[in-house]
């Protein structure tokens, strides 16, 4: 498949249309809508790369201006918001390729492991600390203990098929689950360490999710550029018995996740 240029004209249409879903008035002039130059590049980049298998090279900056009859301030700027949107990989002194498609993840309430292997990837997690905080007031409530209570928290690094894909933080009360650091250092999934060594059955969670930017250490355990959006996800789990187990936070790769939910209506009464 070969790139085509763009055409001299404005892509928009003829000038004097209105915007769509808005008529022209009598007696004034129409809203015209103009779509910026890199949008259009953008568009031309999204249809060459659909076509393309995950992994392919895309042409250089100085290529594409070339072809699109543009500057590669442009083309550098269409190219980022496909590397922000997961679209394309930017590897540092190699290139720009086609990514990977994004990983759907149904919102539910399992371990990243059974996530990722539903997916038919190999997960494996890097423990990057462990240790005993003492709880806030705010942790302190939150995982139903007095303040100043010993807390066990874990940081990981998530990958996938040795791709870095998300970094956890998790805060466990330590007096309910002793030895459960020991235990962590030999078994890979929390959740797993959970249910077969304390009996703990997972019943209900509360989650948030929100974006954030990646800072400079983030991005380097990730493998991603300074300042590409994350997905932060906040979870609340609450066992069988009603008593919470962990407050924990992740940080996603946005170019690399998706979420999936089912909503359901609840009929009126």
């Amino acid at each position: 498949m070969s790139l085509s240029p763009i055409p001299a004209e404005d892509s928009a249409g003829d000038p004097s249309a209105p915007l769509p879903g808005k008529p022209a008035t009598l007696g004034t002039s129409p809203t015209v809508l103009r779509l910026p130059k890199y949008y259009q590049v953008k568009k031309q980049l999204l249809e060459f790369t659909s076509a393309m298998s995950p992994g392919s090279p895309v042409p250089p900056e100085r290529e594409l201006a070339r072809l699109y009859a543009t500057s590669r301030t442009t083309v550098r700027q269409a190219l980022a918001e496909l590397v922000i949107e997961g679209r394309l990989l930017r590897m540092q002194g190699k290139g720009t390729f086609v990514a990977k498609p994004k990983v759907a993840q149904v919102l539910e309430l399992a371990s990243y492991t059974e996530g990722m292997r539903q997916h038919g990837l190999h997960p494996e997690t890097k423990i990057l600390e462990i240790g005993y905080v003492a709880a806030d007031e705010q942790l302190a409530a939150l995982l139903d203990i007095r303040p100043g209570g010993r807390v066990l928290r874990i940081h990981r690094l998530r990958l996938a098929d040795g791709e870095p894909m998300s970094i956890d933080t998790s805060h466990l009360p330590a007096r309910r689950f002793p030895g459960l650091r020991r235990q962590l250092e030999r078994h890979a999934s929390l959740y797993e360490t959970l249910r077969s060594g304390y009996g703990i059955q997972l019943a209900e969670a509360e989650e948030t999710i929100e974006t954030v930017l990646a800072d400079p250490h983030d991005a380097r355990l990730l493998a991603v550029d300074p300042g590409i959006p994350l997905l932060l996800l906040s979870r609340h789990a609450i066992d069988s018995a009603g008593l919470p187990v962990e407050w924990a936070q992740s940080w996603y790769r946005g170019d690399r996740y998706k979420f999936i939910t089912r909503l359901r209506r609840t009929p009126p009464s």
